[in-house]
């Protein structure tokens, strides 16, 4: 395999505003994307990441700040003009052109000399597996290898950032998985900076070095997957990625007190005023016997590999992944293993036993 030219730059934005239509859509953002990463702009549609993506294309000059790629303003650049290319939702094909002649586009514009766009064209191809596809038009093609020609046809500019803006939303749930991970395998492999824009936040914590959660154009939070997860730094993100239980309550020394008085155990938690509470549905330790609060089951939702239980503790409603063999009765013991507490919203603490970390 042909090594990809570009060397792997790094880009930063730097308190960047932008108004739109008399409404402002990112504020004051602040974000560093390290050379060779992904970094996925995640949030709910109007949050501000497809807006981020344009300004860093070029397609949109923020209103403040500044976006530099290797240390170099280019705020100013036209798109052309910059180091960077675009991968656009809808691919943006030439229905008329063959493979070959949509990736050498860009280079043809460029009107370097025909060897070269043939080499660097046939080199894009065989890095993202569509070299049997060379005189193929995108009518031939599947919807995942139409996205490939367009992943192709911006590696082939050998830019310095990658932009991808929803590139997987039209295609069906398994292709998306397929085709996505086909993204991570060549964005690795090549070693490219790239920014990723999602809502879907399976797809963001699978691809993802880092993650930057979006809301009201400002970052929640920005943390690699993991912590994204397990240490969510606000209330919004915590709800917004992944599922999660959410109740105010009090803490005590191993307890949880719940709305109408259910006290369910959690070992490493320190007494606490009223505060926000938030508990995975796989931390929720679910039993037929034993110690815990007793809760009454409401449903049972067939999951594949596990299964939710709706249960009704007290006044308070908890959702539980348990595994598909555990038998469901009519009352179950309910602790938890694991909580976050919020105070305003805003991440105070997490807790959890020694034995369930």
């Amino acid at each position: 395999m042909t090594e990809y030219a570009a060397p792997p730059a790094g880009l930063q934005i730097a308190h960047v505003s932008k108004d739109l239509g008399g409404r402002t859509i990112v504020s004051d953002m602040q974000l560093e994307v390290h050379a060779g990463e992904l970094t996925c702009l995640l949030g709910p549609s109007g949050c501000g990441k497809t807006t981020t993506l344009r300004m860093v294309g070029g397609f949109l000059q923020p209103d403040a700040g500044a976006i530099l790629i290797d240390g170099v303003d280019v705020s100013r650049l036209a798109p052309e003009k910059r180091p960077t290319a675009m991968v656009f939702q809808n691919y943006a094909l030439w229905p008329h052109m063959s493979v070959f002649k949509n990736v050498s586009f860009g280079l043809r514009l460029r009107r370097l000399p025909k060897r070269e766009i043939r080499e660097r064209v046939e080199k894009v191809l065989e890095l993202v597996g569509l070299t049997h596809h060379v005189r193929s038009y995108p009518a031939q093609i599947s919807g995942g290898e139409q996205q490939r020609v367009a992943l192709a046809r911006a590696l082939v500019l050998e830019p310095k950032v990658l932009l991808l803006d929803e590139p997987l939303s039209n295609l069906d749930a398994k292709l998306r998985i397929r085709v996505r991970e086909d993204i991570r395998e060549i964005q690795q492999r090549v070693g490219i900076t790239t920014v990723f824009v999602t809502h879907d936040q399976d797809e963001a914590l699978s691809i993802s070095d880092r993650i930057a959660v979006m809301s009201g154009g400002k970052v929640e939070q920005y943390a690699d997957p993991r912590t994204l997860y397990r240490e969510p730094a606000t209330s919004f993100v915590a709800s917004f990625v992944g599922a999660m239980n959410f109740y105010t309550g009090s803490l005590h020394d191993g307890i949880v007190e719940l709305p109408g008085g259910a006290r369910v155990p959690c070992d490493g938690v320190q007494a606490a005023e009223e505060v926000e509470i938030g508990v995975r549905p796989e931390d929720v330790r679910v039993t037929e016997n034993g110690d815990g609060a007793e809760a009454v089951t409401l449903r049972e939702i067939p999951r594949g590999h596990y299964k939710e239980l709706v249960l009704q503790l007290g006044d308070a409603e908890v959702r539980a992944f348990v595994p598909p063999e555990l038998p469901v009765s009519e009352r179950h013991r309910v602790r938890f293993t694991r909580v976050v507490v919020y105070r305003e919203g805003v991440l105070q603490r997490s807790a959890a036993p020694v034995a369930a970390r």
